[in-house]
């Protein structure tokens, strides 16, 4: 009898190789973003929590404003409640930390939803300034009398950072920054499904061509104001976790200037950008600190001259750049594999 020779492996091609090679390159940077906070100090594990924080509130403004075309300048207030959310649950009923997560972003939700439905009649520049009064108004309302027992007024509420559960030998940080990476990667896979299925390709026909998309049977005003709704849930989630990470909550805290840098960021990171929402996040939680670094004396004029540089050097954002700089460089590695 004669063997029959196993066989050969047949190797994959081109296409397919690009076409791993993402989910290679994903796989690798989780395992790298798992072993982040046992490789540098406390205080650094705890400005990358952060970063994982504005990742996730940048996501919720990119599906608004990147994917759906609204412009928002409000939306400080929505993180605002998630924050507040969470330090009055964990404070003055003791709710477990975890607890607090989804419902402060149920809770936004609600309200960023029924806020979508008046702003539907607005667009544009109008829009814009309908969410910034939302923005301006939400510390105020915080500082109130009649909510003065329950936020604490000016003097904020003072929460405890969680211990690691199960007798974990992990720090505070340590433990609160992989708690934050999970929700991170649910958000955002949560994100990536919803974009890419049809609620993603309603937003986007919407975003381009509002006649065109209510004359294909598309309820605008309904995904209008589900995108309002969804982006809502994500800041709220965002700003429990971090009124968690930082362990307070004060109302100038979340002044427009947070609305402001949250937009800042998705523009940076790159519109209508999953990724972008990471290369953001960096931004404004890094470029701050490097701008008071170079100069005490005038950061914010540091930080402008980083903006336009940003700005002039990558119109697309961060993810538009390296999206542009790979593609040129398999269109080079390709020319050179015809030409050999």
């Amino acid at each position: 009898m004669s063997a029959v020779a196993p066989a050969a492996a047949t190797p994959l091609s081109p296409v397919a190789s690009q076409r791993r090679l993402p989910w290679v390159g994903l796989a690798v940077l989780l395992i790298a973003a798992c072993a982040l906070p046992f490789l540098v100090s406390n205080y650094r594990t705890f400005q990358f929590t952060l970063v994982l924080v504005y990742a996730i509130a940048l996501l919720g403004l990119n599906i608004l404003t990147g994917y759906n075309g609204q412009i928002s300048l409000g939306h400080g207030a929505f993180y605002a409640i998630g924050a507040y959310v969470a330090a009055i649950l964990m404070d003055r009923f003791g709710v477990p930390y975890w607890a607090t997560v989804p419902i402060a972003g149920a809770l936004c939700l609600v309200v960023g939803f029924l806020f979508g439905l008046p702003a539907l009649r607005l667009e544009g520049h109008y829009l814009a300034l309908a969410t910034f009064a939302l923005g301006v108004t939400m510390p105020q309302l915080l500082k109130n009398k009649a909510v003065e027992h329950w936020t604490g007024g000016v003097q904020g509420i003072v929460i405890v950072k969680p211990d690691a559960p199960f007798g974990l030998k992990l720090s505070q940080d340590q433990w609160l920054y992989l708690f934050t990476l999970a929700i991170t990667v649910a958000m955002f896979v949560i994100g990536w499904n919803l974009i890419r299925g049809r609620v993603g390709r309603a937003l986007v026909a919407i975003r381009d061509h509002p006649i065109a998309a209510s004359a294909m049977g598309i309820d605008t005003a309904r995904y209008k104001s589900l995108a309002f709704g969804v982006s809502a849930m994500y800041t709220g989630i965002a700003g429990s976790l971090g009124a968690i990470a930082i362990q307070f909550v004060a109302p100038d805290s979340f002044g427009i200037g947070l609305s402001i840098g949250l937009l800042t960021g998705i523009v940076i990171g790159g519109l209508a950008s999953i990724p972008g929402a990471i290369f953001g996040a960096f931004f404004i939680q890094f470029i701050p600190n490097i701008a008071d670094q170079i100069s005490k004396a005038a950061p914010w004029a540091i930080y402008g001259i980083f903006l336009i540089g940003f700005m002039f050097l990558m119109p697309m954002g961060i993810n538009g750049a390296i999206r542009l700089g790979w593609a040129r460089l398999r269109h080079r590695i390709s020319a050179q594999r015809k030409g050999g």
